[in-house]
């Protein structure tokens, strides 16, 4: 018999210092009752104070673990932060933007956020899907200060744009950006794909090894540190098929790096000359090529 157990979060009031929503997870509510949220308290800053002082919370049916459990939150969610952070199954619905490390360390379920994304969403999580209907701030999908292990699998997807360095240290998964994305997209990144839909700043995949960038978009500026492959036409990449004309650059060679840089060929073209040659601003480029 499939059971579900929807837990309902309905805002009270908020806080001027960030809630941290890390414990109230599918993984460790999946059987508590109302009366068990009653006698929680959430961090906040250095102390603890009742979850039901913020929130009327309503349990409705029955869950045998993580996987049974939706959590819909309602409200103003902007100071609630580390939602979703290490989950592994379940799902959760914010009905609003949400604060900082939404998705952060999460290896599976599921999180929708029907609003935009402080930063570090998705911050090294290892599996599952993450979704945000608005933009995302700095470091989605990337590791956190002083680490070099970002995102190593699941996916991400931002229907509006991101800040810098989204994917860095990126070493797994894939990012899907429909929007606009700010420089060092996939900066350090060892593996996994980034897809930009929108335009780039510049500067993307700056000392990445290997892995793969995709823009649909035009690009401000390159990094001289790519080395241009080629047109290619419906590359494929990791599987899947991109369709369309590309140009295809390689880097970052400071590295030695053997990373994928795919630009559409047509909101790129003032790059190359017919599709063929570099233009004056990428001499540099050609002229590494031919040492």
């Amino acid at each position: 018999m499939f059971n579900l157990k929807t837990i309902t979060f309905d805002q009270i009031k908020t806080s001027s210092i960030a809630l941290e929503f890390d414990e109230v997870i599918p993984d460790e509510i999946y059987s508590w009752t109302e009366a068990d949220f009653a006698k929680y308290q959430v961090p906040i800053g250095n102390s603890r104070f009742p979850i039901t002082d913020f929130f009327k919370i309503t349990v409705e049916g029955e869950a045998d673990g993580s996987a049974d459990v939706k959590m819909i939150l309602n409200g103003d969610l902007n100071r609630v932060k580390y939602i979703g952070c290490k989950m592994s199954d379940g799902e959760i619905i914010c009905n609003s933007s949400v604060d900082l490390h939404v998705g952060a360390e999460m290896s599976g379920g599921s999180i929708l956020v029907k609003g935009n994304a402080a930063a570090h969403a998705g911050r090294e999580m290892s599996g599952g899907y993450l979704e945000i209907e608005g933009d995302t701030k700095e470091f989605t999908g990337a590791s956190y200060i002083g680490e070099w292990r970002g995102m190593t699998g699941g996916q991400i997807l931002v229907r509006g744009n991101a800040g810098k360095q989204c994917g860095e240290c990126l070493t797994g998964g894939r990012i899907h950006v429909m929007g606009n994305c700010d420089i060092l997209a996939g900066i350090h990144m060892t593996k996994g794909i980034i897809e930009i839909e929108g335009d780039v700043n510049r500067w993307p995949g700056g000392q990445m090894k290997n892995g793969n960038i995709i823009i649909h978009g035009f690009l401000g500026r390159l990094l001289e540190g790519f080395v241009l492959d080629g047109i290619v036409v419906d590359p494929v990449v990791e599987g899947v098929v991109f369709e369309g004309k590309f140009i295809k650059y390689t880097g970052d060679i400071g590295l030695n790096g053997k990373g994928s840089l795919f630009l559409d060929a047509e909101a790129n073209k003032e790059k190359l000359t017919e599709y063929g040659e570099l233009d004056d601003e990428y001499t540099s480029i050609r002229e590494y090529r031919n040492l």
